[in-house]
C-alpha cells in the first residue's frame, strides 16, 4: 500500500492500492493515516517526509496499540536533530568537532558573522535553522554576481554576495539563521541503520555530481575517518532506525557535518546496488527480527548513476 499528499507522486505506480492524503499540516492528517492503517490491517508505516516524522512520532504509541508500528524516533529527538543550530550547539557541548559557526536573526547580524568568519575573503555557509531539502540555503561569496560568474554558473547556483543578501532581507526579522564556516572539500552523504543510537550500519559515499543538491552519481567508500565520526554524532543524538547525514571536508581537511535526515534519505536506493535494501530492513528491524545476519558486506567502491525513469497512470 502506497499513501502520497501528492495525487502525481511517481510512487503510486509502484504499488497497488494508492491512497491521497493531507498534508502533514493538515488537521485530518493523523486521522486519515490512523483509519488506513486500521482499515488494512497495516503492520508497520515508514514514513519518508521530514515534515511528517515529529507529528507521526508523537501518535506512535497510539498507532502501537492499535497493531501498527511507526519506523520512527521519539519526537524530542527529530526536533533537535531538525534544527540545525541546535544540532550544532548540542554536538559541541558533547565534544563532537563541527564547523566555526553563529547565529543570526538580522540581515545586520548574518553581515557580523559572516565578517566573523572571514569574509569576503573567504566564503561562509548561511540556512534557517529549520529548513529541508535545501531550501533558504545559500553560500556567501564575494564573486557571485560578477561577469565572470554570470557566464560560468548555472541559473539556480547557491552563491549570492552578502550585499544581495542584505537588500533581500532589509530590515526584516528573520527566522532563527545559522552562519557557518563554508565547507570547500569533497561531500559525503552516510546511510545508517540505527537501534536507539547504536550504529548496526554505516555507508559512507562520495557524491561525485549533484542536481539541485541531490545525488545523481556517487560511489560507496570505506572511508574509516567519515563512519567513526558518523557512529559519534549517531551516539550522541540517539536517533532509532534509518537515518542519514552529510559531511563535507573543511580547510583543515577534516569532514564535519553539513545536516543529519532522521529518516531514509532519497537516494538511500544506491545501497541495493550491493545487495543492501535499507527500507525492507527498516521494516524487519521494526518487526522485532535480529537484523544484524541479515545485512550484506558492503562492496566498497561500487559506483552508482542515477536516472530519470517515466512512470504511466491514470486517475
Amino acid at each position: 500500500m502506497v499513501a502520497d499528499a501528492n495525487p502525481d507522486a511517481s510512487g503510486r505506480t509502484l504499488q497497488e492500492p494508492f491512497f491521497l492524503l493531507p498534508k502533514a499540516s493538515d488537521s485530518s492528517f493523523i486521522g486519515a493515516i490512523r483509519q488506513l492503517c486500521q482499515e488494512h490491517q497495516v503492520d508497520v508505516l515508514l514514513p519518508l517526509v521530514t515534515r511528517e516524522l515529529e507529528i507521526l512520532s508523537a501518535h506512535k504509541q497510539e498507532f502501537l496499540q492499535a497493531g501498527t508500528r511507526i519506523i520512527v524516533s521519539d519526537a524530542e529527538k527529530l526536533h533537535l536533530a531538525n534544527d540545525k543550530l541546535q544540532l550544532m550547539q548540542k554536538l559541541h557541548q558533547h565534544g563532537i568537532a563541527v564547523a566555526p559557526f553563529y547565529t543570526a536573526n538580522t540581515a545586520e547580524e548574518i553581515a557580523t558573522c559572516a565578517y566573523a568568519l572571514g569574509y569576503p575573503h573567504k566564503k561562509v555557509c548561511i540556512k534557517p535553522a529549520l529548513s529541508n531539502g535545501s531550501r533558504g540555503m545559500r553560500i556567501l561569496d564575494a564573486q557571485a554576481g560578477s561577469f565572470e560568474a554570470f557566464f560560468e554558473q548555472k541559473p539556480g547556483n547557491t552563491h549570492a554576495s552578502l550585499e544581495s543578501i542584505m537588500g533581500l532581507f532589509g530590515s526584516r526579522e528573520l527566522p532563527a539563521m545559522l552562519v557557518m564556516e563554508y565547507l570547500p572539500g569533497e561531500e559525503y552523504t552516510v546511510d545508517a541503520l540505527l537501534d536507539n543510537g547504536e550504529p548496526l550500519l554505516i555507508l559512507p559515499r562520495k557524491r561525485i555530481a549533484m542536481n539541485n543538491g541531490i545525488s545523481v552519481a556517487g560511489v560507496f567508500e570505506n572511508n574509516e575517518e567519515i563512519i567513526n565520526y558518523a557512529a559519534q554524532v549517531f551516539r550522541c543524538m540517539q536517533l532509532h532506525g534509518p537515518n542519514g547525514l552529510q559531511v563535507k571536508r573543511g580547510e583543515d581537511g577534516h569532514f564535519y557535518l553539513l545536516e543529519i535526515n532522521p529518516r531514509l534519505q532519497g537516494s538511500t536506493t544506491t545501497a541495493m546496488g550491493m545487495g543492501i535494501n535499507l527500507p525492507v530492513l527498516a521494516v524487519q528491524q521494526a518487526m522485532g527480527m535480529n537484523i544484524k545476519p541479515l545485512i550484506p558486506e558492503p562492496r566498497w567502491g561500487l559506483r552508482f548513476v542515477r536516472y530519470y525513469e517515466d512512470a504511466w497512470f491514470k486517475r
